[in-house]
């Protein structure tokens, strides 16, 4: 994929998010499945940076659970870091508006007090990154915001498990694209609340994490599907840094 073309989608993206920014918080009032079933396994003192974090869910459910850890928040969307920040004067939870796609964002991320972190989430984040540079370029930085042995956590939309979703897949040409313009496993989805959006999504299988992650020093310590009406709309991995 060219320059151009990652450049178009992810302003494609920024503008979706943007756009139906609200719309898309509410229909994430609740964290998913999978995501409880991370929150399961740790003990709650872990400095955590969430890359994506939407409209603050994650942060509230921890706090919910009791656990206290140091929490950092990002996402480039003003819209969601507005409903994320509310409530928040008196607790340990930060967050920060920057895009995961510019050159320095990592470089905010690292403060006298955190100079690197126990874990970094990541969920429904990477199937936006397009282009398997960019994507390997963010999970060398994530792997260098983390402390030895530290992990990165993350989920990947499966909408190809669905039939209902596979019917919201619409044709590049709407955006003035075509298949020869994309990567295997990009596709287009609609949005139809609140009004008709498109977003770029990627379709990520398991050979292919596995060869992100070994190009980024990770290992792959878990894997398991999670979500949805099935329990397959979410595919789930925890990275160890190697």
């Amino acid at each position: 994929m060219n320059a151009d073309t990652i450049a178009r989608l992810l302003s494609l993206n920024k503008q979706f998010y943007q756009t139906f920014g609200r719309e898309f918080s509410s229909t994430r009032q609740r964290l998913q499945p999978g995501v409880q079933r991370i929150l399961d396994t740790l003990t709650g003192d872990e400095s955590l940076l969430d890359l994506g974090c939407g409209n603050g869910e994650l942060a509230r459910e921890r706090m919910r659970r009791g656990q206290r850890g140091p929490y950092t928040g990002l996402d480039f969307s003003l819209s969601l870091l507005q409903v994320a920040r509310r409530g928040w004067e008196d607790a340990p939870a930060t967050f920060i508006r920057a895009d995961l796609t510019a050159a320095d964002w990592d470089k905010r991320m690292v403060t006298p007090i955190h100079q690197s972190f126990d874990l970094v989430t990541a969920f429904a984040v990477l199937h936006h990154i397009p282009g398997a540079s960019l994507r390997l370029c963010i999970l060398q930085k994530v792997h260098n915001l983390l402390r030895p042995g530290g992990q990165f956590i993350h989920s990947e939309w499966q909408f190809l498990n669905s039939e209902k979703l596979k019917i919201r897949v619409q044709p590049w040409q709407e955006i003035g694209l075509s298949d020869k313009d994309v990567d295997p496993g990009d596709y287009l989805l609609d949005w139809r609340s609140g009004g008709r959006g498109l977003r770029y999504v990627h379709h990520f299988y398991e050979a292919e994490l596995e060869a992100l992650a070994a190009a980024s020093r990770f290992r792959v310590c878990t894997a398991f599907l999670s979500d949805g009406e099935n329990g397959q709309l979410g595919l789930y991995q925890v990275w160890e840094a190697v």
